[in-house]
């Protein structure tokens, strides 16, 4: 009997239906025969080949998550090996240490060997778009589009960094976790997601 594969994307907040849409596109592409669903349960968590953590705002993100009691079960599928990919908000709530936080400090999964400045690059208005170099996609500049993004700002243990802009870390990689500091899901480009895809184990 052939298992079937859950690419899960976390339907807390943020763009939800764009890393859905982007996900099954690539999972068509690939030929993985993986069904891309919605979780917000723990029990949706724990059945996932693969996991997205979208953008949003990163203290509620932190607080829901620990309400719907889904910290634990993300820690558990990333122990297990599942690969998990956060983006801007996401990316936070992976790190392990996070800067600029408000007041009373924030609830962080801990999970990813990096230091992270949170809103680093502004408040909405200061959002930008810049083209990158991420070697490990393809040779082509990689549009990035950053609103309200966080920076990597130490990099440390297993973690690996994938690309930067203007001298600072906004990509990193440390075994099956992947961390971005820009939205890819909303630049037209597959590649990043087709990257995240193939992390999973056959």
């Amino acid at each position: 009997m052939i298992r079937v594969k859950y690419v899960g994307v976390l339907g807390v907040q943020g763009d939800i239906t764009e890393h859905v849409h982007i996900l099954e596109e690539v999972a068509r592409k690939l030929g993985l025969g993986a069904k891309v669903i919605i979780v917000n349960t723990p029990e949706g968590v724990e059945k996932l080949s693969a996991l997205v953590m979208p953008g949003g705002e990163s203290t509620t993100l932190g607080k829901l998550l620990r309400a719907y009691k889904i910290d634990e079960s993300i820690k558990k599928i990333a122990a297990k090996g599942v690969p998990i990919m956060g983006t801007c908000a996401g990316l936070i709530m992976l790190a392990k240490n996070a800067f600029g936080q408000k007041k009373g400090g924030q609830h962080l999964l801990g999970l990813l060997d990096v230091s992270v400045d949170r809103n680093a690059y502004g408040r909405q208005r200061e959002s930008f778009e810049a083209d990158l170099n991420i070697p490990a996609v393809g040779k082509e500049p990689f549009h990035g589009v950053f609103i309200r993004a966080p920076v990597i700002e130490k990099v440390f243990g297993r973690a690996k960094a994938l690309a930067e802009y203007d001298g600072r870390i906004v990509m990193v990689r440390e075994g099956n976790l992947l961390g971005l500091a820009f939205h890819p899901e909303i630049s037209g480009d597959t590649r990043i997601h087709e990257y995240f895809l193939k992390m999973m184990k056959v």
